[in-house]
């Protein structure tokens, strides 16, 4: 039996400018983290006790002895490039899907960190984020970038540049106490809504050349953004005013980035005291994140009483496996 243990990220600078069609021309990066809130992804092999040779539990079960008969496409493809047969996978969350904070691909990450445990073999970070980028991208078809599975198997603060060459994993330099103090000014909330972040991506390709230039505007804010994290004399409420400014060309990319009633919550937490946030993800719904300064964090919590309040610490590892327990397997010969 195998499990893995795999972060969530939030992304906060260059969200969009990590699409494959963007960076390819123009370059892109992204500041991002992951935090304590991940999915559990148990793997074993099936005893051939039953009719059955496949059991899959995530938020349905699935019983097939057939791969090709699994509903769940980025387990099926996953089974197929790996070579998986007669196993049982389990799969568990601290936080809903479909919320904006990289879910499916902490899942593909996990899952493919499982299935090379489960034989035996090693995958280096790199190689879990390039192979759960095809997974995503290329096998399912699934429109979105690169940034989640990076953040998903690499893990911590950092910042993530993409160019025609492929990308680069930077930690963003920043002291312990400064890193707390960003930290603690963040306050998360769940709007209830919920999407699938390529349903957005598709939608948010009616207008390319609009789309292009208010990305390149975003992604000159990274920049902005890491100057304020580490040069230590700034204000790193700057931080959180830079949000506000990223957040509103967010806006501009696509119709289906924000709703009416996401923008008056949004505006709401400002009302109350917050100096910026951003909706997390590529927008629709999920989970809105505010940089609050501490005397006002009640009035926002206030602000936001119908809403569920998040507490989350920033982490570091990425994916792991937190079981390892070997399995002798011997395939049935026609398979």
């Amino acid at each position: 039996m195998i499990i893995t243990k795999t972060p969530f990220r939030m992304s906060f600078f260059g969200g969009g400018t990590d699409m494959e069609s963007f960076f390819k021309k123009n370059s892109g990066s992204v500041i991002s983290t992951t935090f304590d809130k991940y999915c559990y992804v148990n793997v074993r092999h099936l005893p051939r006790f039953f009719d059955y040779s496949t059991e899959l539990s995530y938020s349905k079960t699935e019983r097939v002895t057939n791969i090709d008969d699994i509903q769940h496409p980025a387990i099926r493809n996953a089974m197929k490039m790996l070579d998986m047969h007669e196993i049982r996978l389990t799969y568990e969350a601290d936080l809903p899907a479909r919320s904006g904070l990289g879910t499916s691909s902490s899942f593909a990450v996990g899952m493919l960190n499982a299935f090379y445990a489960l034989k035996g073999k090693y995958a280096s970070k790199r190689q879990l984020a390039d192979e759960a980028v095809y997974l995503e991208r290329i096998l399912c078809g699934e429109a979105g970038g690169w940034q989640d599975q990076i953040a998903a198997s690499f893990g911590g603060f950092n910042r993530i540049n993409f160019n025609a060459d492929g990308y680069e994993v930077l930690p963003i330099i920043i002291s312990p106490e400064r890193k707390r103090q960003l930290n603690n000014n963040l306050m998360m909330f769940f709007t209830g809504f919920t999407r699938f972040s390529s349903d957005i991506q598709k939608t948010n390709k009616l207008d390319e050349k609009s789309k292009e230039k208010q990305l390149k505007q975003m992604l000159e804010l990274v920049d902005r953004a890491e100057m304020i994290l580490t040069d230590k004399t700034r204000n790193l409420d700057d931080f959180g005013r830079l949000l506000d400014v990223t957040w509103k060309l967010k806006r501009k990319t696509g119709s289906a980035v924000s709703t009416d009633s996401i923008d008056e919550l949004y505006n709401r937490g400002l009302e109350a005291g917050a100096l910026g946030g951003k909706l997390l993800g590529a927008g629709g719904g999920g989970f809105l994140v505010f940089y609050v300064q501490p005397e006002k964090q009640e009035a926002v919590r206030c602000a936001m009483h119908n809403l569920m309040y998040i507490p989350f610490k920033f982490e570091d590892g990425g994916t792991q496996v937190i079981y390892y327990g070997p399995e002798a397997y011997e395939p049935l010969k026609n398979e």
